[in-house]
């Protein structure tokens, strides 16, 4: 019995993926007809334009990886806090001070030259 379902679900799943694709681009030309021509006075898009434009959207922002996508941020987030934890008591302070100075201004001075 379950293999049977399991058959099923593998001789679907490409019908399903094109399905999804399909939709997918009448949701982008959808979108794109109701948005862009109220807000910039942009001409409508044909659903062709818009398969195109989502598979362009795809390769620029990386939805053809065929991996997770970590952001930089997350990235640059898990260095400092290694950084962090590897600090003394002492760097930590130095640190903060360095940050308080660089960034809270009052009176909105500039900050001191180094001559």
């Amino acid at each position: 019995m379950r293999r049977h379902w399991v058959g099923k679900v593998v001789r679907l799943a490409p019908l399903l993926v094109i399905a999804v694709i399909i939709a997918f681009g009448f949701i982008v030309m959808g979108l794109w007809n109701w948005l862009m021509p109220a807000i910039f006075g942009l001409k409508t898009i044909s659903y062709l334009q818009a398969f195109g434009l989502l598979i362009l959207s795809w390769i620029l922002f990386g939805g053809l990886r065929g991996r997770p996508h970590i952001h930089w941020r997350h990235r640059m987030t898990e260095r400092w806090v290694e950084r962090w934890m590897q600090m003394t008591p002492e760097e930590r302070e130095t640190f903060r001070n360095e940050m308080r100075h660089r960034w809270h201004h009052h009176d909105h001075e500039p900050p001191e030259s180094k001559a």
